[in-house]
C-alpha cells in the first residue's frame, strides 16, 4: 500500500489488517505515536488524518491511502509548533507518554477553532487521557498557542 505520511509518500507492505499504529511504528520506524490502551480509549495513539484526529490503533492503515496522515514527528519543521512550545512553556508533559497524542488533538483543535473557549477545549481534548493529571497545564497550553497562532497570523496580515 502507498501511504503518505508527513509529506513522504512511503510504499509499505502490510497485511490488509494492520492498523495505521503498527504500519507507522513497525514499517516506518516513528515511534512518537504511542502504543498504550490498543483499542481507541486513550488518545495516546492520536494522528491527524487529513487535518481530524483518529485513534491510530482503531484505523487500518490501508483506509488511509488516499489521505494525509500526520504523525507527531511531522508537525515541527525546523522549530517547534507554538503548542509544542506552550506545552514547554506550561510544563504540560510531566511523563510525557500521552503528549504527542495530546499536541496533535490540540492542534486539530486550534486549526479548526482558532479562539477556543474552555468549554471547546475540553470537548476536543476529552478522547485523549493523562496519567499524570495535567489537565489543567495542557489547557492552558492550548490557549497560549491560540493566542501565539493569531498574533502570528495578524502579523502576517499586516505585513501584507
Amino acid at each position: 500500500m502507498r501511504l503518505y505520511v508527513n509529506g513522504v509518500t512511503h510504499d509499505v507492505a502490510a497485511p490488509p489488517h494492520a492498523t495505521l499504529l503498527t504500519v507507522l511504528r513497525d514499517a516506518l520506524h516513528l515511534t512518537g505515536t504511542k502504543l498504550v490502551c490498543d483499542r481507541g480509549e486513550c488518545g495516546a495513539c492520536t494522528v491527524l488524518l487529513d487535518e481530524v484526529p483518529v485513534y491510530a490503533c482503531l484505523t487500518l492503515a490501508v483506509a488511509c491511502q488516499e489521505a494525509r496522515v500526520t504523525t507527531i514527528e511531522g508537525i515541527a519543521g525546523d522549530d517547534l509548533h507554538p503548542l509544542q512550545r506552550a506545552f514547554i512553556a506550561h510544563d504540560a508533559a510531566q511523563c510525557g507518554y500521552c503528549t504527542p497524542g495530546q499536541i496533535l488533538a490540540g492542534i486539530a483543535l486550534l486549526s479548526r477553532t482558532p479562539r477556543p473557549s474552555d468549554h471547546d477545549i475540553a470537548v476536543a481534548m476529552s478522547g485523549n487521557l493523562c496519567r499524570c493529571g495535567t489537565y489543567p497545564r495542557i489547557a492552558a497550553a492550548i490557549r497560549t498557542a491560540s493566542e501565539t497562532m493569531r498574533a502570528r497570523a495578524e502579523g502576517s496580515d499586516a505585513a501584507r
